[in-house]
């Protein structure tokens, strides 16, 4: 009678259930789990750390639209990987974590980096679970995938221990499940349908906020019918970056502040009114704002702000109930408004503004100089990874998106570190696609050994660090005998030394006039490049209405 052991049977479920990918570090126990999943033919990247690994499987299950597996051994490695199952919590992201485990029987003896592992993981989780016969393996895989992926979707985690690892059943004893297929797309109420078109019409000033789950949902094609029709001003969330192009003519993040103050209706389409929105609070929000609100998740709905009209369900279905209500009513914004017209001198005053910087040829530059090369380097289906302080904010205003799921960044939970595990799953699951992330030195210093992972298996991950020498920001080189401050790194490290001498390419610039020659040198090296780029210690933003945070 065939017989199949638990390893092979995990990888064998996992394979059936769309996992390709699997991020992690092996050791006991699950070395054998890792060698299965490349026998059933997942690719497995093998990280340096496995907060790394579990950012990238989060970034890869986004990127694909399937929870992929980050893979950790016991104790101290699945703790590790919390990080990244927090931070696929708070995004919204799905991903499952298998963590090793003592054999069943050890448990409460004192096992070999025994810990209580589901419990500590259940709070960030939808889904946690030990597997407690090696023959049920397929049903937890398939409840784990189905939790990760259904609803509003998010991290879930299964405990593996060595002897289930191990442990061999009769092939006709296993427990088998039925395939995950693709995610209920639910539709809102028809009567709220129309009532969200009326709530538009009445509106004078009105603002569409597009979010990541619309980038989630795969809705752009809808969510571009939409503006196209209503003719309405809209603002990307941070993620919700490129569902409709940065550039399209519509796009009011030039003039974000006024846009959020002023606005006397908005739509939130897979948005949240949390930090990032300002909690739609005054003084960033009329107190008498209207809400319409589009959500996967009921409980969402209200958040902050109650909603005049509540959407509740899959994004791209319901933008297409929106689109095909329009059909009756051949309703569209004026194309010439007093609220269109504060919209476009607001974002030419704050073009004026930065333009100084943009044209700055001092040495060392600022963000904004440095961001006029790079804007201009990247491809337009580049996918952007943006991390730390003044890299992040300011990038995100200077490096355009024109394709939807092309921008990972630090997103809800404001994590750093996640940029390194982000582009090396962009660059497994997108291998055509150019990959660039651009971070802050301090950021880059969170997982900076994964450019030895990006050498290992040849991916041609472009990095840029702008560097100068603080967490926010830096004071020049610290004199001999002087307390180094709290916020202060090495002002002019030289980072892309560790490239090279881990087998990439490196280059460091000081003065601006050299930042395109070492872009292009970068994107034309066949593997991966990371550009140092001097950045002046106290180059910041430009001068902003509101203190970061303010409500």
């Amino acid at each position: 009678m065939e017989k199949i052991d638990g390893a092979s049977l995990m990888a064998r479920s996992l394979k059936q259930q769309g996992v390709d990918y699997m991020f992690g570090i092996v050791g006991f126990p699950v070395v054998g789990t890792a060698f299965a999943a490349q026998k059933a033919g997942i690719t497995f990247i093998g990280m340096r750390n496995e907060q790394s690994a579990s950012y990238a499987a989060q970034a890869a299950s986004y990127l694909t639209g399937r929870p992929q597996a980050c893979l950790t051994v016991s104790g101290p490695g699945v703790i590790h990987a919390f990080a990244g199952l927090a931070n696929a919590q708070q995004n919204c992201w799905p991903m499952i974590l298998i963590g090793g485990a003592s054999p069943v029987y050890q448990n409460g003896m004192g096992g070999f980096q025994e810990e209580r592992q589901v419990q500590l993981a259940a709070p960030y989780c939808k889904y946690a679970h030990a597997i407690e016969h090696t023959e049920r393996i397929p049903y937890y895989v398939e409840q784990a995938v189905r939790y990760a992926k259904f609803g509003r979707p998010g991290p879930v985690y299964l405990d593996f221990p060595d002897d289930i690892i191990r442990g061999q059943v009769d092939e006709e004893k296993v427990v088998q499940a039925a395939t995950v297929g693709e995610s209920p797309r639910t539709q809102a109420d028809p009567e709220a349908v129309e009532a969200a078109l009326s709530a538009l019409e009445s509106a004078e000033r009105p603002l569409v906020i597009v979010g990541k789950g619309m980038a989630w949902s795969q809705a752009e094609n809808e969510v571009r019918e939409f503006i196209e029709r209503t003719q309405l001003p809209f603002l990307a969330s941070p993620l919700g970056k490129g569902v409709l192009p940065d550039d399209d003519p519509l796009s009011v993040g030039a003039a974000r502040s006024t846009a959020l103050k002023e606005a006397d209706l908005i739509v939130l389409m897979g948005a949240r009114l949390n930090w990032i929105m300002h909690f739609g609070l005054p003084p960033r929000f009329r107190p008498d704002v209207r809400v319409v609100q589009i959500d996967i998740a009921p409980e969402e709905i209200g958040a902050n702000v109650p909603a005049e009209v509540a959407l509740a369900g899959d994004g791209k279905a319901i933008v297409g109930q929106l689109n095909r209500a329009l059909d009756n009513r051949q309703w569209f914004y004026p194309a010439e408004t007093a609220w269109r017209e504060q919209l476009r001198g607001k974002a030419q005053a704050n073009l004026e503004a930065v333009q100084p910087m943009i044209d700055d040829e001092s040495s060392p530059m600022n963000y904004y100089r440095a961001y006029r090369d790079i804007e201009s380097w990247l491809p337009d289906d580049t996918i952007i990874i943006g991390e730390g302080a003044n890299t992040m904010d300011i990038g995100r205003t200077r490096m355009v998106n024109r394709a939807p799921r092309h921008r990972l960044d630090a997103g809800t939970y404001g994590t750093m570190g996640i940029g390194l595990g982000f582009a090396v799953a962009a660059a497994v699951t997108n291998p055509d696609q150019p990959v660039v992330a651009v971070q802050g030195d301090s950021a880059f210093g969170f997982s900076g050994m994964e450019i030895e992972t990006m050498v290992r298996y040849k991916l041609p991950v472009k990095i840029v660090v702008l560097n100068n020498g603080g967490i926010g920001g830096g004071v020049g080189p610290i004199e001999e005998g002087k307390t180094v401050p709290p916020p202060i790194l090495t002002y002019g490290a030289r980072y892309e030394g560790m490239m090279e001498a881990l087998g990439g390419k490196g280059l460091y610039v000081e003065d601006p006039r050299d930042l395109r020659g070492a872009l292009d040198e970068a994107m034309a090296f066949d593997g991966p490049a990371l550009v140092n780029v001097l950045i002046h210690p106290r180059a910041g933003r430009k001068p902003q209405q509101f203190e970061w945070l303010t409500t």
